[in-house]
């Protein structure tokens, strides 16, 4: 082992996530997984300080690590140490903007070499669905990749095409076929063609050019498609509120559906951003405050199921195309070091325990990705582990970040919580000097 990691066999504290309750608890880790939950012995002195949470680490499965192809952009040695930092100690890569991108068996085995010695954390991989592609997506799944994404529109990279509605409707009915999950980029290309996308370095041209109903026709699209082919599928980056009535009553109906949203969507809004300032700029794009405060209040009735960064990192010069003009810059927030500790801090200003933050960020996005042993306290899951201290705050900035460009929409904003300790598999990681080989690979658990 490396002197970067220090083996862990207890940890004791007094505020400890077991399940879904908080409570004093002696964790001990035997083989890099959690081996008993004793009481905690109130005459030893704790190992975690008393102003902080001993939480799962975090399953971050909205990752664009971008390597191979795109190394430049990110990689996974940089995307790795920027999650442990963060609190993350698994992340999910999607299948582009690496080149290739993950939509054979032979790309994905070329994105796993790529990989190889460069994990601080463990990975796992989406695999990709694109038009023609049909009959590699049940190989990609045999392959152990935890779903096939897919978008509806424009990807933004011409070697990740969408599909139309008929190859949704193939990709859906072959990933039902073999009991697949589909998780797809929503906006509808219709929609989108006919909003107005004059040049402009307003934010609320942009945001215009974006528009509400773009998600919504394409969830309905979605959900419509789930009817027909009885398919499992996820929604990716909600950003829209107008569609949550759809969400709602699609759980209702019992359908197969499952939704996430961003840790910017949640912290950001459209009144805050400035103009010409491309850090912020994501599709779909980041909007109003009243549609944060009725996403918050979707998370907190379940009708979203988890939060994930969506870290979408790009060069300076990608991000300065078209000196402001929104248009043309390239979208993506790069938040993947920032992410839980800004929605812990907005959901404490908002009345919500750090108990629920994890559930959506930890457990529920390890159980969307059958990463069973994943996101949770209890004996024999893995020892991911993270110290999240109330008492501490997170001053962002973005040139002192991890990940790979010094880009960030957090820049300059600070955060009350701060996570000082991130252990992988009961072994401390130590930033200054971070063991990229001790990250594995894995497949999805079922």
């Amino acid at each position: 082992m490396s002197a970067a990691l220090a083996a862990t066999s207890t940890l004791r504290a007094r505020r400890v996530l077991v399940g879904d309750t908080v409570r004093p608890a002696t964790v001990r880790i035997a083989g890099g997984r959690i081996a008993a939950i004793d009481p905690f012995d109130a005459d030893r002195v704790p190992d975690v300080p008393d102003t902080a949470y001993l939480l799962p680490g975090a399953v971050d499965t909205h990752v664009h690590v971008n390597e191979p192809g795109r190394t430049h952009w990110e990689g996974f040695a940089t995307a790795t140490l920027a999650a442990a930092l963060g609190g993350v100690t698994t992340l999910v890569d999607m299948p582009l903007n690496s080149v290739p991108p993950t939509t054979t068996v032979e790309h994905l085995r070329l994105k796993q070499e790529a990989a190889r010695s460069r994990l601080a954390i463990d990975v796992a991989f989406w695999g990709g669905a694109v038009p023609g592609n049909e009959h590699d997506l049940e190989p990609l799944w045999d392959a152990g990749v935890v779903g096939l994404k897919c978008f509806l529109s424009p990807s933004g990279v011409d070697e990740f095409p969408p599909l139309d509605p008929a190859g949704f409707r193939r990709a859906l009915r072959t990933v039902a076929g073999f009991g697949g999950l589909v998780v797809v980029h929503a906006e509808d290309p219709a929609v989108l063609d006919a909003a107005p996308a004059r040049a402009s370095r307003a934010y609320a041209d942009f945001l215009l050019s974006r528009p509400d109903e773009a998600e919504t026709a394409a969830i309905r699209q979605v959900l419509d498609g789930v009817r027909e082919t009885g398919a499992r599928v996820h929604v990716l980056h909600l950003s829209s509120a107008r569609a949550l009535p759809l969400l709602r009553d699609a759980r209702d109906e019992g359908l197969a559906v499952t939704v996430e949203t961003c840790p910017h969507y949640l912290v950001l809004s459209a009144e805050q951003i400035p103009d010409a300032a491309a850090e912020f700029k994501c599709c779909p794009p980041i909007r109003d405050a009243g549609n944060r405060d009725e996403l918050w209040a979707a998370l907190v009735e379940g009708v979203i199921d988890c939060v994930v960064s969506d870290h979408s990192p790009t060069t300076v010069e990608e991000k300065s195309r078209g000196d402001g003009d929104l248009q043309q810059a390239w979208g993506g927030v790069s938040g993947l070091q920032v992410g839980f500790t800004a929605v812990a801090a907005e959901a404490a200003r908002r009345g919500i325990d750090v108990a629920t933050v994890s559930r959506w960020m930890s457990r529920n996005t390890a159980d969307l990705v059958g990463l069973d042993s994943k996101g949770r306290i209890e004996v024999g899951s893995d020892a991911d582990l993270v110290v999240y201290d109330t008492a501490q705050e997170t001053a962002v900035a973005a040139d002192r970040l991890a990940h790979r460009n010094p880009i960030s929409a957090y820049d300059g904003l600070t955060f009350a919580g701060r996570v000082t300790r991130t252990l992988v598999r009961g072994s401390v990681l130590d930033p200054d000097l971070p063991d990229h080989g001790w990250g594995q690979q894995l497949r999805r658990s079922a």
